[in-house]
């Protein structure tokens, strides 16, 4: 695959409720190099469980988020990544004899697995075990309503930039995960991901994502949660949030959100069991996100789940440039990275 014969640069974009993310990633060089990373608040409310409502807001987002990375940007491929109830990600099995007609396999498998209209949808899909003897073959099928990309495609243009690809949100996470812990591409684990509104959960097997489910035990409940309790400012609540120190009031929202969580990753892990016969319990835990930062939570759900809890590190195996962290704390980002970084990672033809 190849970019511009002058440079092989990807910018992963992420656009969440609470950042813009910017990861910008040079291939050029043997093994890939992070050029630049750029954080960028997005107001209050602007984005509400991944549904922009503010466009102006958003779209402003992106361009200082771009604008501050422009050294590094020219001529390079954006990649940005749909996430959410609307995009479902499946290992399927199927006849090894259909090859010849797999996408029509692939159409039929994403009308037993959607909740939407199906004519309404974009599917992706690629055979994991393309030279195998046996009669099945395992698939991995992604599928996301159309008019989700479609929305985000016209929000990146309204910003005055064109996406070279649209990305599943799970298989970026995937990319940067197996980048910088090759380790826990064995047995079976669970990614997860605290986003500000949403937390996506996948479980992996040997490496292979099985299932992902998402739900709604992101930041903001705990932010919320924390105002409430303790009747704090959003501000001082975030502050509390990710504080060297715990206090009474956040040990009781920790407790109670990391057991609404730990639950959602055991319900995920036994559904994937029941989906494919080579799963086995989940072995270890991986967390990734804004909520990987919140005092206590990781610590809470190896309690609950009593298998190791660890944290995600995006730039564990990544070359990093001088000055690419330059704007940023890389020990408090670290884990807001995740995704921004598999983004960029993934090489553009």
């Amino acid at each position: 695959m190849a970019f511009f014969k002058r440079r092989k640069v990807t910018i992963g974009l992420d656009i969440g409720s609470g950042l813009v993310k910017v990861a910008v990633i040079d291939h050029g060089k043997g093994l890939p190099e992070l050029q630049r990373v750029v954080v960028e608040p997005v107001p209050a409310d602007a984005i509400v469980e991944g549904e922009v409502m503010d466009h102006a807001l958003v779209i402003l987002a992106v361009q200082n988020a771009l604008a501050a990375a422009s050294a590094e940007t020219k001529g390079a491929h954006i990649v940005a990544a749909v996430g959410g109830g609307n995009v479902i990600v499946r290992k399927v099995v199927i006849d090894r004899n259909k090859m010849s007609e797999l996408r029509e396999a692939m159409q039929w498998e994403a009308e037993q697995i959607v909740p939407f209209d199906t004519s309404s949808i974009s599917l992706d899909y690629q055979v994991l075990d393309p030279d195998g003897e046996s009669a099945e073959m395992s698939v991995l099928l992604a599928v996301a309503k159309r008019d989700l990309i479609d929305a985000r495609v016209q929000l990146l243009r309204d910003a005055g930039v064109e996406p070279k690809v649209v990305d599943v949100e799970a298989f970026a996470l995937h990319n940067a995960f197996e980048f910088n812990h090759p380790d826990a591409m064995r047995g079976t684990v669970a990614l997860v991901n605290i986003g500000n509104d949403v937390c996506n959960v996948s479980v992996l097997d040997d490496g292979i994502p099985i299932l992902t489910r998402d739900n709604t035990v992101g930041v903001r409940r705990l932010r919320e949660d924390l105002q409430r309790d303790a009747r704090m400012t959003a501000d001082d609540a975030d502050s509390a949030l990710v504080a060297a120190t715990t206090t009474p009031a956040l040990d009781n929202v920790v407790h109670r959100r990391g057991e609404e969580l730990a639950k959602e990753i055991e319900r995920t892990g036994t559904v994937a069991q029941s989906l494919s016969r080579t799963v086995r319990p989940i072995r270890e835990v991986y967390i990734a996100g804004g909520g990987a930062r919140v005092t206590g939570l990781a610590e809470r759900l190896a309690g609950l789940l009593r298998i190791p809890v660890r944290p995600v590190n995006p730039l564990l195996n990544l070359a990093v440039a001088d000055g690419a962290l330059a704007d940023v704390n890389a020990d408090e980002v670290a884990s807001l990275l995740v995704l921004p970084v598999g983004l960029a990672l993934r090489q553009v033809a």
